[in-house]
C-alpha cells in the first residue's frame, strides 16, 4: 500500500477520533504519531523531535508569560478600569470586547479570556444583566485578538515556523498584523453592533442563587437523642449514608463551624446546615434519624397560612388587625426571612464558584476519584451545566469542561486548590486571588523579549523562552505555577501532530490533495481556491483543535501555491487566519468551551452569531490577504 494512502487512513481515523471526542485530543494525536512510526511513515529516531520544535517551545513560553501577567496584578488593573463604565450595557460590552481583543494580541487568548471572565460576571451581577449577552462576545473577541500578532494564537506560531522550514524565513512578530487587525476590527464592529443581539438571552443566570437555587435547598437538620448520627463524625455519617451530601456548617451552642473544618463527633442538639433536595432530606431522615428543625416563628407562620388570620397564642381570639395590616406584616416577615436565608447562605462559609477548564484534571472524573475533600479540602455543594443546576447525585456526576461548580473550603486554600484542579474562579464572593503585584517587572521582561525579536537579535522561540525563564527566576510566578501554566494536552498535541503533518507532505499526500483541488477548480482563478481553502480550514477548526487544523492544512496550502506557481505567503496566511476562526461550536476552541457553563449556552447557540461572523471574517480577510500578500 502506498505511503500516501496509509497517511490518509491514519489522518482519517485521527479526525474521526477528534470529532467523536471519546478520548482526549492529546492521546489521539500521540496514538496517530505512534501508528505512523509503526507503519514506517515517520522514522523512529525522529518521532519525538516535535517536542523540541520551535513552535512548541514558543507556545509553552507564551503560556508561562501569560500566567505571569495573571499573577502580577494585571487582572486587578483591568478590572478596576473596566468596572468604571457604569450601568450602560453597550459601554460594558465595548469595554470588555475591546480589552480582550487587545490583550489577546500579546498573550495567550485563553489567558486573556480567563482574566476578564470574572470581571464580566461581576458586571452582569451588579447590573442584573444576563451574562450570556457578555460572555460569547468576550470569547469570540479573544479569538479575533489572537489573529493580530505572531504570539496571539498557536496557529500563527505554527504557520510562521512552517514558512521557515519551506522558505528559510519565518513570518515576523507583526507580519500577521495588517490582515489580522483589519479582520479583528471588522469582527469587533459586527459583534458590538449586530452580533450580541443574535445571542440567546439566558435570563437570571448571573446570580449564584438563580443558577444553583441554593436558597430553596438550604435546610437545617437536628441531631436527636436517638439519631444514628449521634456519636458519628461527618465522614462516618457520609459513609453510613453512602452519599456525599455537603454539610455547610455545624451549629453547636449557638456557634457556627464550617462543615469542611468540623472534625469532631456529632452529639444531641447539634444542627447541621446543609444543601439538600427532597430525596436527600428523606435519606437523612430515614438512615440517619435527623429531623427537620422548625423555629417557633416558623410554626406561627404555618398557623397563619392554615387559618388565614392572625391567632393570638394566649387569647386564641382573632386579632382586630385589618386585612391590609396583616398582609403588610406578612410581607415584611417574608422579606426578613428571605434576607436571613441569604445571609445564612454566605455568612462565614467561604463559598466560591469556579468553571472547569478544558485542561482540568477534573474532566471525566467524579468527586470520589478526585478525593476533593481529603486531598484538596473542598466540599462540592452543587454543579451547574448548560445554565441550570444538575439534580443527580453529586457522587455520580462526571465533570465536563465548562461545568460551573459551587465549592466550599478554607479561604486560604481555595486559590491554590482551584489552580491545581484546573478550575477558573469566577470570584463571585470577593475571593482574594493571586500573588503580590509585579506588574512592571513582568511587562518589562516581556517588552525586552519583543524588542529582541523585532531587532532580529534572537529567534522568537529563544527570546520568549528566555523571558519565561527570567520571569520564574525573579519571582513573577513560582516555578510550580509556571509548570502548571503549560497546557500539557496542547503541547503533546502539537508535538505529536507536527511529524504526522510532515508525513502528509513527504509521502506526497498533500500534493495529491492539492492536485485534486486544482483539477476540480482548474478553470477558476486562484482567489476562488483561496476561498475554498479558507472555508475548509475554518470548518475543520470548528470540530478539532485549531493547532491541529493548522498543522494539517499548511502543507496542502504550500502544494496549492506551487500548483498555481504563486507565492506561498497568501496561502499560508489564509490557513493562519481561518484556523483561528472557530465560531460555530463550543468545542472548536477552549475560549468557547470556557464560557459555555457560566453563560448557560447550549451547543446550538454558537452558530447563531458565529456563522454571520465567519462570513464577515471571510469577506474581509481574502481581499486584505491579496492586498498585503499578493499572488
Amino acid at each position: 500500500m502506498a505511503d500516501h494512502t496509509l497517511v490518509f487512513i491514519v489522518l482519517g481515523l485521527t479526525l474521526a477520533a477528534f470529532v467523536w471526542g471519546r478520548f482526549r485530543y492529546d492521546l489521539v494525536a500521540l496514538t496517530a504519531l505512534l501508528g505512523s512510526v509503526l507503519l514506517g511513515l515517520v522514522p523512529g529516531d525522529e518521532a519525538f523531535l516535535g517536542f523540541g520544535h520551535p513552535a512548541v517551545i514558543t507556545v509553552a513560553a507564551v503560556l508561562v508569560l501569560s500566567r505571569g501577567f495573571e499573577r502580577s496584578g494585571v487582572v486587578d488593573v483591568i478590572a478596576e478600569q473596566v468596572l468604571k463604565v457604569g450601568d450602560r450595557f453597550f459601554l460594558q460590552l465595548v469595554a470588555l470586547s475591546v480589552t480582550v481583543v487587545v490583550l489577546s494580541g500579546f498573550m495567550n487568548n485563553v489567558g486573556a479570556l480567563a482574566l476578564l471572565l470574572p470581571v464580566a460576571m461581576r458586571l452582569a451581577r451588579e447590573h442584573d444583566t444576563s451574562p450570556s449577552l457578555l460572555l460569547m462576545p468576550l470569547a469570540f473577541g479573544s479569538l479575533l485578538g489572537g489573529l493580530t500578532t505572531l504570539i496571539g494564537t498557536p496557529p500563527n506560531i505554527i504557520i510562521a515556523s512552517y514558512r521557515r522550514s519551506v522558505s528559510g524565513e519565518a513570518f515576523g512578530l507583526f507580519s500577521f498584523s495588517p490582515v489580522g487587525v483589519a479582520v479583528a476590527l471588522a469582527g469587533l464592529a459586527f459583534i458590538l453592533l449586530i452580533g450580541w443581539r443574535l445571542v440567546p438571552q439566558r435570563a437570571g443566570k448571573a446570580s449564584t442563587e438563580a443558577m444553583f437555587d441554593t436558597a430553596n435547598y438550604l435546610v437545617e437538620l437536628k441531631v436527636g437523642e436517638d439519631s444514628k448520627a449521634n456519636g458519628l463524625t461527618l465522614r462516618e455519617l457520609q459513609r453510613e449514608l453512602e452519599e456525599t451530601i455537603p454539610v455547610l456548617a455545624v451549629v453547636r451552642d449557638d456557634k457556627r463551624r464550617a462543615g469542611h473544618a468540623f472534625f469532631g463527633v456529632l452529639r444531641e442538639g447539634d444542627i447541621l446546615m446543609l444543601e439538600a433536595g427532597p430525596e436527600e432530606m428523606k435519606l437523612l431522615e430515614d438512615k440517619a434519624g435527623l429531623s427537620l428543625g422548625v423555629e417557633p416563628e416558623d410554626q406561627a407562620e404555618a398557623a397563619d397560612d392554615i387559618s388565614g388570620e392572625r391567632v393570638d397564642p394566649v387569647q386564641h381570639q382573632p386579632s382586630d388587625d385589618s386585612n391590609d395590616q396583616r398582609t403588610e406584616r406578612k410581607e415584611k416577615k417574608d422579606k426578613e426571612k428571605k434576607e436571613k436565608k441569604k445571609r445564612v447562605d454566605t455568612e462565614g462559609l467561604e463559598l466560591v464558584e469556579a468553571v472547569v477548564r478544558t485542561d482540568s484534571m477534573m474532566v471525566n472524573r467524579t468527586v470520589s476519584q478526585l478525593r476533593l475533600h481529603n486531598q484538596f479540602g473542598l466540599h462540592l455543594v452543587a454543579v451547574a451545566r448548560d445554565g441550570g443546576r444538575l439534580k443527580q447525585r453529586l457522587r455520580d456526576i462526571r465533570f465536563r469542561a465548562g461545568d460551573v461548580l459551587l465549592l466550599q473550603g478554607g479561604e486560604s486554600e481555595l486559590s491554590e486548590s482551584l489552580a491545581t484542579l484546573g478550575c477558573l474562579p469566577l470570584a463571585s464572593r470577593n475571593l482574594a486571588l493571586g500573588q503580590p503585584r509585579m506588574l512592571l517587572v513582568s511587562l518589562g521582561i516581556f517588552a525586552l523579549s519583543i524588542l529582541a525579536i523585532l531587532l532580529g537579535a534572537l529567534p522568537a522561540a529563544v527570546a520568549l523562552a528566555g523571558a519565561a525563564v527570567v520571569s520564574l527566576l525573579v519571582g513573577v510566578l513560582p516555578l510550580r505555577d509556571g509548570y502548571q501554566a503549560i497546557d500539557g494536552p496542547v503541547i503533546v498535541l502539537l508535538a505529536a501532530m507536527i511529524p504526522v503533518g510532515q508525513a502528509l507532505e513527504s509521502s506526497g499526500g498533500a500534493a495529491l490533495i492539492a492536485e485534486a483541488m486544482l483539477v476540480w477548480g482548474g478553470q477558476w482563478p486562484a482567489v476562488v481556491t483561496l476561498i475554498v481553502l479558507f472555508v475548509i480550514t475554518m470548518m475543520l477548526s470548528d470540530i478539532i483543535n485549531n493547532a491541529a487544523a493548522a498543522v494539517l492544512m499548511a502543507p496542502i496550502a504550500v502544494s496549492l501555491a506551487n500548483g498555481f506557481d504563486a507565492s506561498i505567503d497568501p496561502f499560508l496566511m489564509t490557513v493562519a487566519i481561518s484556523a483561528s476562526c472557530a465560531f460555530l461550536t463550543p468545542i472548536g476552541h477552549q475560549s468557547n468551551t470556557l464560557v459555555m457553563g457560566p453563560g448557560g449556552y447550549r451547543f446550538g447557540d454558537y452558530w447563531k452569531m458565529g456563522l454571520p461572523l465567519e462570513l464577515v471574517v471571510l469577506a474581509v480577510a481574502i481581499p486584505m490577504i491579496l492586498i498585503v500578500w499578493p499572488l
